[in-house]
């Protein structure tokens, strides 16, 4: 059955309020499907069904649900509540959504909980958000180099309930400096009594607890690893970031990069349903009233060519066509190239052989949509009509396609974000520059001999 028809199912059976005919459609339910089901429905009635669960999956549930439903469930759950599933929760989610809580609702809730759980959860929400240290967990499973293997796996087996994951396990020295590292697996194989410093890997993959948390996330995905430790100023431990934290990571990334290659000021903090009439009017205004400007130019060059324009009413036909083929290759151009600079195929020295190779392909497309649209300049104005398309086409293209390469270098250059490079104003660009090319074309051929 389709998660959308269960919830219809769900809603009408707490409008006839049968909540044990509710349950009996929730149970069979993977967690993260349930906690789709619990954020299609309204915080009183999520609530009602999150409280008929024992208090460990709770805290699965609680997890993944999106962050407006876990603020709104945290203002109406009794004291009590809130700090049985803070005590449950895996340690970065519960540090998240301590972040979201008032300070009168964290005063509540902190001294229920045990100094250590106290102390963990504000060491972990007091990471800058974006940093690697913001994302990080202290549930993780740190040994000493003296231990044997026999003795490292029931070390293991003791702490294995409160980790996040068992299966790389980090040594570090009296200091807590992380010295090396070992698989479960190779653990698993090594004799009994043999030493972890015998068999440890000591050239260990780590990143800074400042670090971006978008350079831990690609570290993760570029050396395939499970689990990526984060040290202090002092190379001491402090947690480790888990691939699953790392693809949420390449997912917002994934989102705002897609945001703003739409012009789109920020992605929301809400699923896009939830989102607010002013939330939605804020993310788009600023770029649009800005866009609103540059198109001026575009106006400005057509009012220039007024005479050009009377003499030969048929280049208004095709000035909408040719500005807007330039300003959609450039937008093409513009999304591969933030693409490759994003996921470190391209770097800022590639510039001059990606600007080679994209005038060669510039010029490829030109010649082809040329003659396209020198056909219809033939039917609509002559031979000479014609050419002037044809020539501004392939002009226009190539501009178009090195304007939206080279902007996100320059962006780049000046450490922006490329993804600034959007297709609104790569399109705005493009429009104006489009219509000087076209119309400076048609006056120099105009004006020829025949």
């Amino acid at each position: 059955m389709e998660l959308d028809q269960i919830v219809q199912q769900v809603q009408t059976a707490v409008e006839n309020n049968d909540w044990q005919q509710g349950m009996e459609l929730l149970r069979p339910l993977p967690i993260p499907d349930l906690a789709y089901v619990l954020c299609e429905c309204d915080p009183d009635t999520a609530l009602n069904f999150f409280r008929r669960y024992p208090a460990l999956e709770q805290s699965s549930i609680f997890g993944y649900l999106r962050p407006a439903m876990q603020s709104d469930l945290a203002e109406i759950m009794s004291r009590s509540e809130l700090t049985e599933l803070f005590a449950l929760m895996d340690h970065d989610e519960r540090a998240d959504l301590y972040n979201r809580l008032s300070e009168e609702e964290r005063l509540n809730i902190l001294p229920g909980l045990a100094h250590a759980e106290r102390e963990d959860i504000r060491t972990l929400a007091s990471y800058e958000e974006g940093t690697a240290g913001a994302i990080m967990t202290s549930a993780y499973i740190s040994l000493s180099e003296k231990l044997t293997a026999s003795q490292a796996l029931q070390s293991i087996r003791e702490e294995a309930p409160d980790a996040e994951t068992i299966y790389q396990i980090y040594i570090v020295d009296n200091k807590r400096k992380l010295i090396g590292t070992i698989s479960l697996r190779d653990l698993l194989l090594a004799p009994p009594n043999t030493k972890l410093n015998e068999i440890m890997v000591t050239d260990v993959i780590h990143c800074q607890v400042n670090d971006p948390q978008s350079d831990a996330a690609h570290s993760i995905a570029h050396y395939d690893l499970i689990s990526l430790p984060v040290v202090d100023d002092k190379d001491r431990l402090v947690g480790i970031i888990t691939h699953d934290d790392a693809l949420d990571v390449t997912q917002e990334e994934s989102t705002d990069d897609q945001m703003r290659l739409g012009a789109v000021d920020g992605a929301p903090t809400m699923s896009l349903k939830e989102a607010t009439i002013g939330m939605l009017y804020r993310m788009r205004v600023f770029w649009l009233v800005i866009l609103v400007f540059g198109n001026v130019f575009s106006g400005a060059g057509i009012a220039y060519f007024e005479n050009l324009i009377e003499s030969m009413v048929a280049l208004v036909f095709f000035l909408p066509l040719l500005v807007d083929s330039g300003g959609n290759a450039g937008s093409q151009s513009a999304t591969l190239m933030v693409r490759a600079l994003a996921t470190g195929e391209v770097r800022m020295r590639d510039w001059f052989q990606m600007l080679s190779k994209e005038i060669t392909v510039a010029l490829l497309l030109g010649l082809s949509m040329a003659a396209a649209v020198s056909l219809v300049g033939l039917m609509r104005g002559g031979v000479i009509l014609a050419v002037i398309v044809a020539t501004t086409m392939v002009l226009i293209v190539m501009v178009g396609s090195i304007i939206g390469m080279s902007l996100p270098f320059v962006l780049t250059r000046f450490k922006m974000d490329p993804a600034s490079a959007s297709a609104p104003l790569i399109t705005s660009i493009c429009d104006a520059v489009g219509v000087l090319i076209y119309f400076n074309v048609a006056n120099l051929l105009l004006d020829m001999p025949t």
